[in-house]
C-alpha cells in the first residue's frame, strides 16, 4: 500500500512524500532519495502535514492516535480499525487535536457509484427490496503466508468480509445505511488460517428490505464484486464500481466510464490508482478548505460497524 500511496502522490501537483514511519526502518521500492525514515512517527526529522496510515487493520489506532498528538491530520486505509474501541479513539483524537480524519474508501469516488447515490438519496429507484453484494475473490496460501498478521483476527480483524470485501460493504452501507438485523455463516475452507475465507449474511433493514453479502478469497480464479438492486422502478447491477445492467424505467442511464478498474478479484496489486489519486485529491483539499472530506471517520465507522454485526451475527 505503501508503494500505491507513492505512485498516486507522484501524480498530484502540490503533493509529496516527505518520509516514512516503518517497523523495519527500511524505505519501499521506488521512494525519493530524500526522504526520511524513522522507526516511530515522533522520530521523523522533516516537515510534514498530514501522515497516511498503510499499516494492518489492527494498527490504524496506533498511527492515528500519534499524529494527532502532534497535530498532524490523518488518512487512513481501510478499514478505519477493527473493534469500536480503537474506531472511537481515533475519531476522539482527531476531533480534540482539530485535525482532519479521512478514510480510504475510494470506490465511494467511482463516478457510476456517486451516480446511483444520488439516484438513491433522491428517491429515483422507488423502494428498493433487495441488495445482493457478491465479493468472491481468490487469494492463495502463498497470500495469507506473506505476513504473520494476515488472517488474524487481532490484527487483520478477520477474514474477507473485513479485508477484501470491506470496500464493497461499505458502498452497501453507504447506498442502504446499517441493517435492523444479521444473521451469518461462514467457514474456512481453502487456507490454513485462523479466520474464515468464505461466508454469507443475510440482512433485514428497518424498510424491509433483504440484503445478502457474499465475502471470499476461496472463489477460484476470483470474480468481479457484483452489487445488484431490485426495487420498484427496476434492476440496477454494478460490476467493479461500473453500472452494467440499467433497467430503470424513466431514468437515463448515468453511467460514465471511470479512468480503470479500481480492484481485481484475484490479485492483490493495485495496477490503477485512480481511486487513491481521488482520494487524495480530496482529502488535501478538505484539509486547505477547513472541511470535511468525502469519507470521514464517522462515516468509515458505519462500515466497521456492519462489518462487526455480520461477525457477531455468525451462527454456528
Amino acid at each position: 500500500m505503501a508503494r500505491t500511496y507513492l505512485t498516486a502522490v507522484s501524480k498530484m501537483p502540490g503533493l509529496e512524500v516527505a518520509g516514512f514511519v516503518s517497523r523495519s526502518g527500511r524505505l519501499p521500492s521506488g521512494s525519493p532519495d530524500d526522504c526520511a525514515a524513522a522507526r516511530h512517527l515522533t522520530d521523523l526529522e522533516c516537515a510534514f502535514d498530514a501522515v497516511i496510515l498503510a499499516t494492518p487493520p489492527g494498527l490504524h489506532h496506533e498511527g492515528a492516535l500519534a499524529a494527532a498528538a502532534l497535530g498532524k491530520h490523518v488518512l487512513s486505509e481501510k478499514p478505519l480499525d477493527v473493534t469500536r474501541k480503537n474506531m472511537d479513539a481515533m475519531i476522539a483524537a482527531c476531533r480534540e487535536a482539530g485535525v482532519t480524519l479521512g478514510v480510504a474508501y475510494q470506490r465511494r469516488m467511482s463516478p457510476d457509484n456517486r451516480a446511483v447515490k444520488q439516484l438513491l438519496d433522491d428517491g429515483a429507484f422507488g423502494r428498493i427490496y433487495a441488495a445482493d453484494l457478491s465479493v468472491k475473490f481468490y487469494r492463495d496460501q502463498a497470500y495469507y503466508d506473506s505476513a504473520s498478521y494476515r488472517g488474524s483476527r487481532h490484527v487483520d480483524g478477520g477474514g474477507p468480509f473485513v479485508q477484501q470485501a470491506s470496500h464493497n460493504i461499505d458502498l452497501y452501507g453507504w447506498f442502504f445505511g446499517l441493517p435492523r438485523r444479521v444473521v451469518s455463516m461462514m467457514g474456512t475452507f481453502a487456507h490454513d488460517i485462523d479466520v474464515e475465507d468464505h461466508g454469507a449474511a443475510l440482512l433485514r433493514h428497518d424498510d424491509g428490505m433483504i440484503g445478502t453479502i457474499v465475502a471470499s478469497t476461496a472463489a477460484r480464479p476470483g470474480f468481479a464484486a457484483r452489487l445488484e438492486m431490485h426495487g420498484e422502478n427496476g434492476t440496477v447491477v454494478l460490476e467493479n464500481d461500473v453500472i452494467t445492467v440499467w433497467e430503470i424505467e424513466g431514468i437515463e442511464n448515468p453511467s460514465s466510464a471511470p479512468a480503470g478498474a479500481i480492484h481485481s478479484g484475484s490479485s492483490v496489486s493495485v495496477t490503477d490508482t485512480f481511486g487513491h489519486e481521488a482520494v487524495l485529491e480530496d482529502f488535501s483539499a478538505a484539509v486547505r478548505e477547513g472541511r470535511d472530506p468525502a469519507v470521514t471517520g464517522e462515516s468509515a465507522r458505519a462500515a466497521s460497524e456492519l462489518i462487526l454485526q455480520i461477525y457477531e451475527g455468525f451462527v454456528p
